[in-house]
């Protein structure tokens, strides 16, 4: 089920050309990036990192969001490590991903609360979830 927008904060604009081995640039100039497919020694970044990059982002921000519900400070060490998988199943391209969760200094149990809430703020995580593998993991 898609849930629709009540209320537009933001809306992130890029223009791309070269797919894979192109540029991107956004609207407003603040990213200007080569692309180069993964593994290759293309002066780029490409959509894998690009995706892990926004997702871990997001993710903290969603586990602060958590922490203050919850009337707690985060740790100013506090990271999210992303990977994001390029695979084949057969024929067919899916990505998968895991992130992993540190929380210096917060009690196990009170770190995995924050990290299971964060988990149903983030906008990537809503956007993900069913349709790739996902492990979130606190180390």
């Amino acid at each position: 089920m898609i849930n629709p927008i009540d209320k537009v904060i933001y809306t992130g604009k890029t223009h791309t050309t070269g797919g894979r081995n192109g540029k991107s640039r956004s609207s407003d100039d603040r990213l200007a990036i080569d692309l180069s497919v993964p593994g290759s020694n293309g002066a780029g970044t490409n959509p894998e990192q690009l995706f892990a990059a926004g997702w871990s982002a997001c993710f903290l921000g969603a586990i602060g969001k958590a922490a203050q519900a919850a009337k707690l400070a985060l740790p100013a060490d506090a990271a999210v490590d992303a990977e994001v998988d390029l695979g084949l199943a057969g024929e067919a391209y899916f990505l998968a991903a895991r992130l992993n969760v540190s929380l210096p200094g917060v009690e196990r149990k009170l770190a995995r609360s924050l990290v299971d809430a964060a988990h149903q703020i983030c906008p990537y995580s809503k956007a993900s979830r069913g349709n790739i593998d996902v492990e979130i993991n606190l180390v």
